[in-house]
């Protein structure tokens, strides 16, 4: 499926701010045989002083930009064509979560798809008892269930039940929320669902971590399609053993990732991909607005 996608980003300060470096994290990913990001183009205005563009750690493709006079406002924008083709799920293979600790420890391997990296606490994930419990009561491993429910099983319903618990809303939540709260509340948005079933499945011992990118979304039938009324989304992916790999689940909509879901970037949770980050000198308020636009192309 072909998609031309825009973002615009705008951060505002008030009284301007300076002296800023920002880590930007906003071009679609290239990811063989499941995405093609056939042109990408990220203009920031005002034009910064410095510029790289490099790849973090995760292999996410970032862009670093630094600015040293006083700037009142910033526009991150991004105009990228994607072709995203998910192949065929296929069979579940991952063994029951009693053997996934095997294929953990026979893992020798530290690079960045490794289920090591994503096992443990992280910055803004931390594996509090409440998770535990609710994993273990929504994943099929209380009492009376057979004790060979496979891995993606287990994260398919723990997907589930975050989406039938928690409810939908976009006031409840800031980027600062912690998932503790969140799930207290059970109100939140993609991303307080992914930290909180990121937190359930490393919990019980399953590697996951946090997929940052676009949804495609479609209007209510008879309405047009607004412009910007699509939004960067989140997602979780864990990983199914040695055989199956990792696999991707969207718990905010109760699905699995297919074609409408186009990845920006992982990492351990939001802290790792965020569409923007940094530091700067600043006395005062700050403001961000952004608008995204998901366009199917015609083959």
């Amino acid at each position: 499926m072909l998609y031309d996608i825009s973002m615009r980003l705008v951060a505002s300060y008030d009284p301007p701010a300076n002296d800023g470096r920002y880590v930007v994290c906003m071009a679609p990913a290239d990811l063989p045989g499941r995405q093609r990001a056939i042109t990408s183009l990220l203009t920031v205005d005002p034009r910064p002083i410095e510029r790289s563009d490099r790849t973090d750690f995760f292999g996410n493709a970032v862009v670093e930009v630094a600015f040293k006079s006083a700037h009142a406002e910033i526009a991150f924008a991004i105009r990228s064509r994607v072709d995203r083709t998910m192949p065929p799920a296929g069979p579940d293979i991952s063994p029951p979560l009693s053997q996934l600790a095997e294929d953990i420890a026979v893992n020798r391997s530290l690079a960045p798809s490794s289920p090591h990296h994503f096992l443990a606490a992280s910055p803004r994930v931390r594996l509090a008892p409440e998770f535990l419990d609710y994993a273990r009561l929504n994943a099929g491993l209380g009492e009376g269930v057979a004790p060979g429910v496979t891995v993606r099983a287990i994260v398919e319903a723990l997907g589930a039940a975050i989406h039938r618990d928690m409810t939908y809303d976009v006031g409840a939540t800031s980027v600062d929320t912690r998932p503790e709260e969140a799930f207290a509340a059970r109100h939140g948005v993609c991303q307080d669902y992914s930290h909180i079933m990121i937190a359930g499945l490393r919990s019980i011992g399953i590697p996951a971590g946090y997929v940052s990118g676009f949804l495609r979304t479609l209007p209510p039938p008879g309405q047009p399609r607004l412009e910007g009324a699509d939004a960067m989304h989140a997602w979780v992916r864990a990983w199914c053993g040695a055989s199956a790999g990792w696999w991707e689940y969207d718990p905010t909509n109760a699905v699995p990732a297919g074609d409408s879901h186009i990845v920006v970037a992982y990492g351990r949770d939001y802290g790792d991909v965020a569409p923007v980050r940094g530091v700067l000198r600043s006395s005062g308020t700050q403001d961000t607005k952004d608008a995204v636009d998901v366009v199917p192309v015609d083959a």
